[in-house]
């Protein structure tokens, strides 16, 4: 690993990633952790049967609402205050709601907690990214972000397995512990010099409106988030949904949420590493994606040909969905790398936020198709109008392998 350009050592360099990298690991155990333990934990806090799914909905918004809350607050500090001061608060508050998860006796109290990890869930990503993406030099900063991105997603599988194997309690504890023990190796980790520059300036830093300034970073800031539509819709639908899905495709055995989920983030880990290499060796962000959303495609389409014909094939193409959707590592390198460091921590923690967000739209047009389409009809045109409006949306976009950070947005 090369030296980074802020005078940063390479120890200083690979603590950073490693920081950033469990962290998001953690941040993914959570966020994944709720929906594998969601039907088991609604139960033992005593909600009938007939009421889990609009519980269970209820919280699931309401943790969404805290994400997009968060990546506001978050974003905005972390070009305010500094990158260190947004990783270490995130973790810590969404560390402390997963460990008082594990105490709760009420849906009330459920629901505000899951709000509160929201809001701590949403920082995480942005800042560590930014943070790497500056400390590192401009060619090597992709393997960086690779690896933040794809351990992170390695959180998914270990929810899981965790969820599966002990009581809702203990898992979310063991989420809690995890992030207070990651708080450990803060000491050594040094902030930006980019962000640090920027600081003793009189520049504006830290203003959302300011990403809409002019036409021209607006466009770039939207075309930033569609592009990573396509991964939100393959978890929340096809994955998240897959037993009415398959049954609709005739399959007449239903499959295991949990497994879906599994299987599917093991591939989008085998992704995550993938997509990072490949923009590594073909120097290009941009042409990783386009093939990225082409895999997308065809694995979309693979998932409607044979997901209905045995639980084998629709397991194995929530592990190809994942896969295919794997540049989540490469989308979050090029929202760092498109804005100045002025603005970059709000822009890169906040798209995450809205491409998780646009699951609301997403699953809101699903609902209203399905009835005069039918469940595979209303989503397959709602997978394929996301795959057209990213496709749109990357053309938009400049390339930005090896470009020099060290910029401010007027």
């Amino acid at each position: 690993m090369r030296e980074a350009e802020q005078g940063v050592s390479s120890r200083g360099v690979a603590l950073t990633v490693l920081v950033a990298a469990l962290g998001y690991f953690v941040d993914i155990y959570d966020l994944i952790l709720f929906l594998i333990v969601r039907v088991k934990s609604l139960r033992g806090l005593g909600v009938p049967a007939a009421e889990l799914l609009d519980k269970g909905v209820l919280l699931l918004n309401l943790q969404m609402i805290g994400m997009l809350t968060g990546g506001l607050l978050w974003g905005i500090l972390g070009d305010k205050r500094g990158r260190l001061s947004v990783l270490f608060g995130s973790i810590f508050l969404y560390s402390v709601a997963n460990i008082a998860n594990g105490f709760v006796h009420t849906v009330p109290e459920y629901a505000a907690l899951r709000l509160i990890a929201g809001i701590g869930l949403a920082g995480e990503l942005g800042a560590g990214i930014t943070l790497v993406s500056e400390v590192m030099s401009r060619e090597g900063r992709g393997w960086g972000t690779t690896v933040v991105a794809g351990v992170g997603l390695c959180g998914a599988i270990v929810a899981a397995l965790v969820g599966a194997a002990f009581p809702w309690q203990t898992a979310y504890i063991v989420g809690g512990v995890l992030g207070l023990a990651l708080l450990a190796l803060r000491v050594g980790l040094r902030e930006s010099g980019m962000f640090q520059g920027v600081r003793e300036t009189a520049v504006a830093r830290g203003s959302f409106l300011l990403l809409f300034a002019t036409a021209a970073r607006a466009k770039r800031y939207a075309s930033v988030i569609l592009v990573g539509m396509p991964i939100w819709f393959t978890i929340s639908i096809l994955v998240g949904l897959s037993p009415e899905l398959s049954h609709a495709m005739g399959l007449r055995e239903t499959p295991d949420p949990g497994r879906a989920v599994m299987l599917f983030y093991i591939g989008a880990s085998l992704g995550d590493f993938s997509s990072g290499f490949l923009s590594q060796l073909l120097r290009s962000r941009k042409k990783v994606l386009g093939i990225f959303l082409t895999l997308t495609a065809l694995a979309i389409a693979l998932y409607f040909a044979i997901g209905g014909s045995s639980l084998t094939a629709l397991y194995a193409c929530c592990a190809a969905l994942g896969a295919a959707t794997g540049y989540w590592a490469v989308f979050v390198t090029v929202a760092s790398e498109h804005f100045g460091t002025n603005l970059r921590a709000t822009a890169t923690t906040t798209a995450p936020n809205f491409v998780r967000g646009s699951v609301v739209p997403m699953t809101a047009a699903f609902q209203a198709l399905k009835g005069p389409l039918g469940v595979t009809g209303s989503a397959m045109v709602v997978g394929g109008t996301a795959l057209g409006i990213a496709a749109v949306a990357l053309l938009a976009l400049d390339e930005t392998f090896g470009r020099n950070l060290d910029f401010i947005e007027e």
